[in-house]
This record gives C-alpha cells, sequence and structure tokens, in this order.
C-alpha cells in the first residue's frame, strides 16, 4: 500500500473563501494535522467538529524556523507509517510553505506520495486589499530569512511570515539597510478575512505593532526616489553608462583603457592614503573613486562589444571558488600559509604550461621599488635567497662602499654611480623583506612624514617675516628638529 501525505490549503480568509471540496474533506476526516491553528477557518470549523491536533506547540521548541519546519516535517513522515495523513497549511500549499517543499523533497525518498490540495493563496488577498496589479512586477520574500541582496527596489515587495515583533524587527533591520528609517511600509494581517487590517506606518515603527500574527505580511512599495537607489549596484551601473551614452559627458566619452590607466594608479594610491590616516568617510569616498575606475573600463568594454561587468564577476567569482577548496570544497587549510601554498598550487594548475622563467608573472608595469620586492620573493620561493638576515645586510654595506667609491668625479663616474645606487636600493629592498617591511608603504610613510615636517618649516618661515632664502640651513634645520619633536 502506498504512504501518503495530503497537503490542503486554508486559503487566505474565511470560510466563505474555502473551495467546497477542500471543506468536505477537512469535515469528514477522522482527523487533521495543522501546521498552526491561529487562521480563522480553523476556529470556525471547530465549531463544525473539525478533529485536529496543531504544531504550534513546536515553535516554542526552538529558536530557529528551520528547525521547527524540519521537526513538523520529520513527525508527519513517521505519522504516514500507520495512517494516511492529511495535513492543512494556511493560505495555498506551495506558496510560503516551508513544511511542504521539505515534504517534497523528503516523501518520495521514503517512498511517500504527497499530494497538494487547493487553497487560495493570500498572495491574491493582497493585491486585492491593497489594490496592486502584479503585472507591474512583485517579489514574494520570506520575512524569516530575509537578506537586503534579495531586494529589489523597484517592484512591489511582498514580505510574508512576519509573524511576530522579533521577526519584524529582523525584517526592519534588513530593510533599513537600502531603504530610510522613515520610508512607508504597510502591514496586512489576516488579507481577505473579516479580520482583516491594513496600517500604513513608516519603517522604524514596523515592529512596535502589537497585532502582529502568523497572518501578517509586510508591503514595500517600488522606490520611486532616486537618491534612495543610489545604494543599489544595478543603479551605479545605469549612471556609468548614461555617462559614455550618446547624451553623456564629453570627457567621460572620450576615455579608453589607455587613457584611464594613470587614473586607476592614482585613485589606488589615495586609498593606501586613506588607510594609513585611518580616516574612514575618507576610505569610503576613494574605494568609490576605485570602483568608478573598474565600473568605466567595463562600460567601455560594453560598448566595444568586448566584456561587460557581469563578466568580470563571474570571472573573480569563478575565480574565487576555484582557488578557496578549503571553503568551498573538502581541502583542509589549518592556516593562512597553507592557504597561499593552495593558492599558488591552483593557480599553477590553472595556467597550463609552465612559463618560460619564474619572473614572468612580475609585471613591468610595477613601481620599479615594488618591482624589485616581488621579483626576489619569486626567486626565494626556489631558494634563491639567504637563510638569515646577516648576509643582507652585509650585501647592503657592499653596495654602499661600491657606489662610494665609483664617485670619483670622472667622466663616466656618473654612469657607473647610477648602477650602484639601482644596487644598492635592490639590495636595501632584500633587507625590508627579510623584516616583512614591505618598501613602497614604508617609503609612503616617509613621504608623507617629510611632508607634515616640510609643511611645519614652511609654516615656521612664515610666521618668522622672513623668506627661505633669508635663512641659513641651521636655522631653517632647527624648525625641522621642532617638528620632529612634536611628533610630526
Amino acid at each position: 500500500m502506498v504512504k501518503k501525505i495530503e497537503v490542503l490549503g486554508l486559503g487566505a480568509g474565511d470560510l466563505e473563501q474555502l473551495p467546497v471540496g477542500i471543506y468536505k474533506k477537512l469535515l469528514r476526516s477522522n482527523h487533521i494535522y495543522l501546521r498552526t491553528k491561529e487562521h480563522p477557518v480553523v476556529s470556525e470549523l471547530e465549531k463544525e467538529g473539525m478533529n485536529y491536533t496543531s504544531f504550534d506547540s513546536v515553535y516554542e521548541k526552538h529558536d530557529q524556523f528551520e528547525a521547527v519546519y524540519q521537526e513538523i516535517a520529520s513527525t508527519l513522515i513517521e505519522k504516514t507509517q500507520t495512517e494516511d495523513v492529511i495535513y492543512a497549511v494556511p493560505g495555498h500549499p506551495l506558496v510560503a510553505e516551508q513544511t511542504v517543499q521539505l515534504l517534497l523533497e523528503k516523501g518520495p525518498k521514503e517512498g511517500i506520495e504527497i499530494i497538494i490540495g487547493g487553497g487560495q493563496s493570500f498572495i491574491d488577498a493582497i493585491f486585492t486589499a491593497l489594490k496592486i496589479d502584479p503585472v507591474e512586477g512583485f517579489q514574494l520574500l520570506d520575512g524569516t530569512s530575509l537578506h537586503s541582496n534579495q531586494l529589489n527596489l523597484n517592484q512591489h515587495i511582498m514580505i510574508s511570515q512576519v509573524y511576530d515583533q522579533f521577526v519584524a524587527s529582523e525584517v526592519k533591520l534588513t530593510l533599513m539597510e537600502k531603504l530610510p528609517d522613515d520610508y512607508g511600509v504597510t502591514i496586512v494581517t489576516g488579507a481577505g478575512s473579516k479580520e482583516e487590517v491594513i496600517e500604513k506606518v513608516p519603517l522604524f515603527e514596523l515592529d512596535r505593532n502589537v497585532s502582529l500574527n502568523n497572518l501578517t505580511s509586510v508591503y514595500v512599495p517600488p522606490v520611486k526616489d532616486e537618491q534612495i537607489m543610489w545604494k543599489n549596484f544595478s543603479k551605479l551601473r545605469e549612471i556609468i553608462a548614461e555617462l559614455r551614452g550618446p547624451n553623456g559627458c564629453p570627457w567621460d566619452k572620450e576615455q579608453t583603457h589607455e587613457s584611464l590607466k594613470k587614473y586607476l594608479i592614482e585613485e589606488t594610491y589615495e586609498v593606501i592614503d586613506a588607510i594609513n590616516s585611518e580616516d574612514i568617510d575618507h576610505l569610503i569616498e576613494e574605494l568609490g573613486d576605485v570602483l568608478l575606475q573598474v565600473l568605466l573600463h567595463a562600460q567601455i568594454g560594453e560598448d566595444d562589444g568586448y566584456f561587460s561587468i557581469e563578466d568580470v564577476i563571474e570571472g573573480l567569482s569563478a575565480k574565487m571558488v576555484r582557488r578557496h577548496p578549503h571553503v568551498f570544497g573538502n581541502v583542509q587549510a589549518e592556516n593562512a600559509e597553507q592557504v597561499v601554498q593552495n593558492w599558488e598550487e591552483i593557480k599553477k594548475q590553472e595556467k597550463g604550461d609552465e612559463p618560460s622563467s619564474l619572473l614572468e608573472g612580475v609585471s613591468l608595469s610595477l613601481p620599479n621599488l615594488l618591482r624589485a620586492y616581488e621579483l626576489q620573493k619569486k626567486a626565494a620561493k626556489v631558494g634563491f635567497d639567504w637563510k638569515e638576515i646577516t648576509p643582507a645586510l652585509e650585501k647592503v654595506k657592499e653596495e654602499l662602499n661600491e657606489f662610494i667609491e665609483e664617485l670619483d668625479g670622472t667622466e663616466d663616474s656618473f654612469v657607473r654611480a647610477r648602477q650602484e645606487f639601482g644596487d644598492l636600493l635592490f639590495a636595501f629592498v632584500n633587507v625590508a623583506r627579510f623584516l616583512k617591511i614591505h618598501p613602497e608603504e614604508a617609503l609612503f610613510e616617509t613621504n608623507e612624514k617629510f611632508t607634515r615636517r616640510f609643511r611645519y618649516v614652511e609654516e615656521s618661515v612664515k610666521e618668522s617675516g622672513r623668506t627661505f632664502e633669508a635663512h641659513t640651513l641651521e636655522e631653517l634645520d632647527k624648525y625641522w628638529d621642532e617638528a620632529k619633536i612634536k611628533g610630526l
């Protein structure tokens, strides 16, 4: 005999809206299992003699809704060992009913037939109550597992299962990630029933409503305010496309990958400056400027018919998943060092053929101080490196002496000195690498320090009422020492 579970929908409103067939089946059945008895139809059928067991008590046992749904589904499957099960849920069984989805997933594996009965969906009742045409586009989301990245603010948004103030609070906080605190939303309870309540509230008051229950949904109207949409990536992309469009900005329309190179470099250093100054607002602004460069390059690629920002995102997503098998796969990585090893090994496999040189991956476009650092790192990976810092320091002394020796004033001394100066810098970079000092960052910090102190010298000269030329070097050095004492 085939075991079966028949799932019936109680509809969204009163008994009058319940299909006759469902009504008769509920009354004629010996026993009904209810996800919840908190529904207008249940109280009326109870008076007519419907015999039932509800799972309301299961909600009190668990902190997470997922655990509640899992237990209900497991219990119903277990009951099929001794009886044919009739399970009734609010609305329509296939609309916002996680327990039904679990039964559809697990039932066939256990040899259980899952039969879906009718029942009016609460969506129809909400559209009727709010007088909204769904053809305009809408989203139906679960309030118990809502994430801001799900929200499409251009459409009507229906958030179901806002059972209580806790869920309402979570929904409110999620919506506030993209909407202003006073954005108008509508609380709809018991749509289509005699107990229907519709209340418009500002978003910040969403969880202050005391009438929330299992028949409550929240409606978020489409956003018409352009500025609210500025938080959305899709809106930013539209803006960039318009800047590059026929009626856009002359400067933006003229840009090419080549012309934008210098701006990407400049903006990257501005980000580093913001990080060093620990200025969060400045960092937000500068990261936006870097993102602007990425989007401009992507828009140029799309305009030329070669690639779009989706291709960039897809490539990056795929790379992150491939190169993090310890997160997205079964590979183990105990520490950051193992992560780097895995990354390099996967990278080598992806690149295919062996490069003609280990140094091939170091770009010529890097600043030369940074390029020296990367070249040395590459060579060190195959053992071409000192085992301790002492020989590296001795190499610096050796190169310094050779540089000094070349300053002999002869005709070709400048050429030789320049070569030795490069060797000296390269040797210093090696020492920095041993000490885990990034040479580019260290020099950047020194440049900033020099700038602060020299500006102090400039201010001191200005306050003295004399020009720079009127000061001796000793006097200027005194200002400089004052700047050092002040911690500049």
